[in-house]
């Protein structure tokens, strides 16, 4: 994420139509399981409070699902409360239990890599400075250094099995073939020593998280009680799904990243201009700043003029302003209209438009292939008599210029990093990647 995506959310501020932080959580849909509501709702709306909520590095990037939480985690501390980032060096050496079988370990110095990578995407959706500056741990600090026998003696000794095969992550390992490693059973155990550790260092009396998580939660509100005689509280934000009950958060099989490297704004952006209808009313509330009255509008709009997809186009400039920053932004969105012929495509840099033509059929050529070959390669048309015919007719275009000749060649007029586009009418394109 770019430094210009924190500096967008510094702008941003809760909605205050709302008679409580707890009201406006619940009315956004963050909310699917919690500990006691009503003294959460007294909690948030009283004096600053410490809370976290755990990143574990599994990949070098966050993903949508982390989005959920990076934004709640805001929220709060727009609030006044004073947020901690925890990034699990030592839980993502273990292993969150998976539904049907053990993680693959990544060694450590991947791990510490990871680690720090999660750190800085951690910290740029949170402010730095104030009374509430977020604090960014690692609980491998405090894990490290404890031997297996502390460890057993003087965290293990509050956790019961019957309670922890109980949880929904352990009990589905447990019936199932692969079955369950001490590792990764282990795993609920180190997170709630995690939620023991802040509450004893920093105060830290909130935890938050998926609520497929929520057994995880629980371990560490639990092992306070038990160990400090003290109450603690939990959120669980609902895993998001799309209305067809799809999984959200993935594009042609591939997750939607927040690291610009991994998954581009070009593509970010596009993901969000594609949410259903029926969906983006509750994309709004949970990952837009967007206040109460101006979602309503927006659902009107859905309601009465759905061709416009205002709602659409508002949610993705909103959300890949907040991850990518607001001139990432408007690059994708002038790269998606030059390429349907609504721009210039010669004024586009060579980074974004290479990610928007990633993300269409493309092929790698050299200046010399002709445009009816590549209309083949590119699967616009399915033989080289279909692609003369089209040419024929003025419904092919090489960079929104009409090709008139059917022995033409992409040639040398290329675009900024040695690219073309190819479009056959006004919708079906292609990218063309002219090796050097």
């Amino acid at each position: 994420m770019s430094a210009t995506a924190s500096e967008s959310l510094s702008t941003q501020s809760n909605d205050d139509s709302f008679e409580s932080l707890w009201q406006e959580l619940t009315w956004r849909g963050l909310v699917h399981v919690s500990t006691d509501a009503d003294a959460l709702e007294k909690l948030l709306d009283g004096d600053p409070i410490t809370y976290y909520c755990g990143f574990d590095p599994t990949a070098p990037s966050l993903h949508l699902g982390n989005l959920v939480q990076l934004l709640l985690l805001r929220r709060l501390q727009l609030a006044g409360h004073k947020p901690l980032g925890l990034v699990g060096g030592a839980t993502g050496l273990i292993g969150d239990p998976r539904p049907t079988a053990e993680r693959t370990l990544n060694d450590s110095d991947t791990v510490a890599e990871w680690v720090s990578y999660l750190q800085g995407q951690v910290s740029k959706f949170l402010s730095t400075e104030g009374d509430n500056a977020v604090r960014m741990v690692n609980n491998l600090d405090w894990t490290a250094p404890m031997s297996a026998i502390d460890f057993l003696r003087d965290v293990g000794k509050y956790f019961r099995v019957g309670t922890m095969i109980k949880k929904d992550a352990v009990s589905a390992r447990l019936n199932s073939d692969a079955g369950i490693s001490y590792t990764e059973f282990s795993y609920q155990v180190m997170q709630g020593m995690d939620f023991l550790e802040l509450y004893r260092n920093y105060d830290c009396v909130l935890q938050t998280g998926g609520s497929d998580q929520w057994g995880n939660l629980t371990s560490g509100s639990d092992l306070i009680h038990k160990a400090e005689g003290a109450s603690v509280h939990a959120i669980g934000t609902p895993l998001i799904t799309n209305s067809d009950g799809t999984k959200f958060g993935k594009s042609e099989g591939n997750a939607i990243w927040l690291d610009s490297n991994m998954t581009s704004p070009y593509a970010f952006y596009q993901f969000w201009l594609n949410t259903d209808d029926a969906d983006v009313i509750q994309r709004l509330r949970i990952f837009t700043f967007l206040s109460r009255e101006q979602i309503t509008a927006l659902e009107t709009a859905v309601a009465e003029a759905p061709f416009r997809r205002e709602a659409q186009k508002t949610l993705a400039y909103e959300v890949t302003s907040l991850v990518h920053g607001r001139a990432a932004t408007e690059a994708a969105i002038a790269a998606s209209a030059a390429l349907f012929g609504q721009g210039e495509l010669a004024s586009l840099d060579a980074d974004t438009l290479a990610a928007a033509l990633r993300e269409l059929a493309h092929v790698e050529t050299s200046a010399e292939a002709t445009i009816v070959q590549l209309l083949v390669d590119t699967k616009l048309v399915s033989s080289a008599s279909e692609a003369r015919r089209a040419i024929s007719q003025g419904g092919v275009y090489l960079n929104n210029v009409a090709v008139a000749d059917d022995q033409a060649t992409v040639g040398s007029d290329l675009l900024a990093g040695n690219v073309a586009v190819l479009r056959r009418g006004k919708k079906t394109l292609a990218g063309i990647f002219v090796k050097s």
